[in-house]
């Protein structure tokens, strides 16, 4: 993760619960399941926290609807797809300087609490 320079905000968004259609074996075609998403988004935060005015701050809300709305109306069959497609959304806002996506797939694995795959994307 890159190093948090002036004027630059850290958001996090951690464990967005979310169901959905992940996976390849026939139970998991049809039936959704948890997935656990954490977000870390960079962007400039200079005027947002200088005239505290919304409107000059990256709107960590509706970047979250947008995921929600994303992951749990589309199917997956691979864990990688599904964070890229979160990290797509998220860079899609031109403010957003960094992003990193985990996603987590509670009990994938037979003794593992979870299984997760993290992607990231930066912008100069």
């Amino acid at each position: 993760m890159p190093r948090l320079e002036s004027g630059m905000a850290r958001i996090r968004v951690k464990d967005l619960r979310l169901r959905t259609y992940i996976g390849i074996k026939e139970d998991e075609i049809l039936n959704k399941q948890d997935i656990l998403i954490n977000l870390t988004i960079i962007y400039p935060a200079v005027e947002a926290v200088r005239d505290n005015v919304i409107d000059q701050a990256l709107n960590y809300r509706t970047i979250t609807k947008a995921i929600i709305q994303h992951v749990e109306e589309n199917r997956f069959a691979l864990l990688e797809r599904l964070t890229q497609e979160i990290l797509d959304l998220v860079m899609t806002h031109k403010a957003v300087r960094y992003a990193e996506v985990e996603v987590d797939k509670p009990h994938a694995l037979r003794f593992a609490e979870s299984v997760s795959i993290t992607l990231a994307a930066h912008r100069d």
